[in-house]
């Protein structure tokens, strides 16, 4: 089973988003893999840019999962993150997500 949450944030750009999540996967031991940023351009003239990050666990290289970043022109940034449950405790999983919320919670759209 995979655990999926999605965020979405204002005023904070898809590569410094991504190097925040890196950081906070670590300490959770879950590494990033191999990233795929790329930037689009729009019919308006404006760019707009989607990053890629695949995981793995600390210990045995596994693939765990996956984080996809996608910034707007309008200054909101979209995160989706996937991680399986069979490989990443559940602890872990709910560890990271409290971080991610105490780390920016002042950025995050409120629903």
């Amino acid at each position: 089973m995979t655990s999926q949450f999605k965020k979405i944030y204002k005023d904070i750009n898809a590569e410094m988003l991504l190097d925040e999540i890196r950081d906070l996967l670590q300490q959770q031991g879950i590494l990033a893999g191999k990233e795929r940023l790329q930037t689009y351009s729009l019919p308006s003239g404006a760019t707009q840019s989607r990053v890629t990050l695949s995981l793995k666990t600390r210990a045995e290289q596994k693939d765990c999962g996956s984080v996809h970043i996608t910034g707007t022109p309008s200054g909101e940034t979209q995160m989706l993150i996937s991680i399986d449950e069979e490989i990443v405790s559940q602890e872990t999983i709910s560890s990271f997500q409290e971080t991610i919320n105490l780390a920016l919670d002042s950025y995050e759209v409120k629903w």
